[in-house]
């Protein structure tokens, strides 16, 4: 297998790369449908962009499919299912307050009998379009914001003056849903995450009548949130240290640390510390997908060979053999061999050249294994459900969270931290002065 990679990924990956991008149209003979669980809480937030969404549809994908469903999906990375909850309830949190969707500030799952209520009135009513998404939105508010006793009254009304209604475009199944998503031409965008992709990509097929404004707090790619030198110089001065969990055989591993360094940590003086993971299986990756991100990231990615299991070994034992204050520096330079110049650590003449590379005399005798499995079971302590895994400090507070797709949460974080600052500021003088004229 290695030889194989060795040989074929560099042509391969620098060919996949270099290809033309020529988009294909998506069939759209099936229209876009969201797919929601009534106690899914990313359900909550999509349906709070639909009314809003199907506004600006051309006629061909109206009208929105709505499909809820009542079975949850296995949750990832082994998490039970109550992490996975309480884990679901912190992001959206999260994303609510950067994207100011309405959300409980300390919001619950519905019970069981609020969930039969929820369905009956969505079952029963007869409206439809633009008026039946203002209704889910309502029925979700309902669910999600403890208003028990307006959903108990709209569910005896429904029941007693509708019967149950038969429409395409509503569909009530069994079909697992584990989070929200959107379902258009045969590929599945995440509700919250891809939306903004999802929108792009009716734009380019002219199916939207109107130009798209979600997520307008939206943070772009080597765009910076603070840029103001005298709070720039604030969040620098608070001295803030990121933890990077990564496996190494991830491609996404290379494009996260690759921005953050190139990007964010000498721009915010973050202290940085890289803690790889042992194998997991993670160089059968989609091709398309990394290639995407790379160039939304505008990081050097190709030509690779992907990581075996004993490749990942080798770069670990490279980078423990660094000194400590250099080890940063040497797993960008690992990875940047073995993801943008095609490294095969597990080859002999290519390990050598990269320890001379490093400048390293002498390999660590450390238990590179046990190493790892150290690392592995802090990663596992932070309950997160996707690699790479990231905490940050600062000011006192940490913050844990995961993937490419939340990189954006360190401004928003940094700028969170600053507006509680003044904030305190302001009111500690504001203090002082009622106190000097009660004196």
């Amino acid at each position: 297998m290695s030889l194989l990679r060795r040989w074929f990924d560099p042509i391969r990956s620098s060919w996949f790369y270099q290809k033309p991008s020529r988009q294909a149209v998506l069939p759209t003979e099936h229209g876009l449908s969201v797919y929601l669980r009534l106690d899914d809480v990313y359900s909550y937030l999509a349906v709070q962009q639909l009314p809003q969404l199907e506004d600006i549809l051309a006629d061909e994908l109206k009208p929105l499919t709505v499909v809820i469903s009542r079975q949850s999906g296995d949750a990832p990375n082994q998490m039970s299912a109550a992490e996975w909850q309480n884990y679901c309830i912190q992001d959206a949190q999260i994303l609510a307050k950067q994207h100011r969707f309405s959300f409980h500030d300390s919001p619950e799952p519905p019970t069981a009998e609020a969930l039969m209520q929820a369905e009956a009135i969505l079952r029963h009513t007869p409206l439809r379009g633009q008026d039946f998404l203002y209704l889910l939105e309502d029925v979700f508010h309902m669910l999600w914001q403890k208003q028990s006793g307006k959903l108990r009254t709209l569910y005896a009304m429904s029941s007693r003056h509708h019967q149950i209604q038969d429409f395409p475009e509503r569909v009530f199944d069994d079909a697992p849903v584990l989070a929200s998503y959107f379902e258009f031409g045969g590929r599945k965008y995440h509700a919250v995450d891809d939306l903004l992709r999802l929108t792009r990509r009716l734009k380019q097929q002219k199916l939207l009548t109107d130009n798209p404004i979600f997520l307008i707090n939206h943070i772009e790619w080597r765009e910076h949130l603070i840029s103001d030198a005298e709070e720039l110089n604030e969040i620098q001065a608070l001295d803030p240290e990121l933890d990077l969990y990564i496996a190494l055989e991830d491609p996404i591993s290379w494009l996260l640390l690759a921005y953050i360094k190139e990007e964010l940590a000498a721009y915010y003086n973050i202290h940085l510390n890289v803690y790889p993971l042992s194998y997991h299986g993670r160089d059968w990756f989609d091709w398309s997908l990394a290639t995407r991100l790379s160039k939304r990231t505008d990081v050097a990615f190709t030509p690779f060979c992907r990581p075996t299991e004993q490749a990942t070994y080798q770069m670990a034992q490279l980078y423990y053999s660094a000194p400590e204050e250099q080890r940063v520096d040497a797993m960008y330079r690992i990875l940047q061999a073995v993801w943008t110049r095609g490294q095969d650590l597990s080859f002999k003449a290519h390990f050598e050249r990269m320890q001379r590379e490093l400048e390293l005399d002498q390999l660590t005798t450390a238990d590179v294994t046990e190493l790892l499995k150290e690392n592995d079971m802090l990663c596992e302590m932070k309950s997160q459900p996707d690699f790479p895994v990231l905490e940050l400090r600062i000011d006192g507070q940490s913050y844990v969270f995961n993937s490419l797709y939340r990189v954006w949460m360190i401004e928003s974080i940094f700028s969170n931290v600053l507006e509680e600052k003044y904030k305190s500021e302001n009111e500690t003088e504001t203090e002082s002065v009622a106190q000097a004229h009660e004196q």
